[in-house]
């Protein structure tokens, strides 16, 4: 029935959570896991070294993904523990708003189902951050199947994926 599985993951502990229902529907169904961290849109200036150029020109707009290398380093760590489990993962970190990028992927893979957690924001917090889960989960034409920021809290505190202070790690 699923033969490839997404799951976006943010860098929280909270969506790492959706890692062990991935995990299980994936050996159930055979199905590969894709995890993907999408690295968003940052809008900065760079300065360019050029003498003849007039002061207020010596700064151009540049926008570029934030984090590349730590999102693609973080998710090569949790596929190497998962592939330990006899599951397939591919990594993929694209660029851009979450929510589309998480769709896009999904689409591009060919993937037959999307696992994420929600961070489970309301009120004022939601409006301010908006709902990644909640858009995805509204525009995907693909099933989503949400892991609730509650049923995360039941999660064993001894946890497989566990953050430290500069990174994320495995722990064995």
């Amino acid at each position: 029935m699923y033969k490839k599985i997404l799951v976006p993951l943010d860098g929280s502990k909270l969506a790492e959570c959706a890692l062990p229902h991935a995990i299980d529907m994936a050996k159930t169904y055979s199905a590969t896991l894709l995890l993907v961290r999408v690295t968003e849109v940052v809008e900065g200036l760079r300065a360019v070294d050029d003498p003849a150029m007039p002061t207020e020109q010596k700064f151009v707009i540049e926008a570029r993904g934030k984090f590349k290398e730590q999102a693609r380093n973080y998710l090569d760590k949790i596929a190497k523990s998962i592939e330990k489990e006899g599951v397939q993962v591919i990594t993929d970190v694209p660029y851009g708003r979450p929510a589309i990028e998480i769709i896009s992927s999904a689409m591009l893979y060919h993937c037959d189902l999307i696992i994420m957690s929600s961070h489970g924001r309301s009120g004022l917090s939601k409006w301010t951050h908006g709902s990644v889960a909640e858009k995805v989960f509204k525009a995907s034409h693909i099933p989503v199947l949400m892991i609730s920021a509650a049923a995360c809290k039941d999660l064993p505190k001894a946890s497989k994926y566990q953050r430290n202070s500069k990174s994320y790690s495995m722990m064995p």
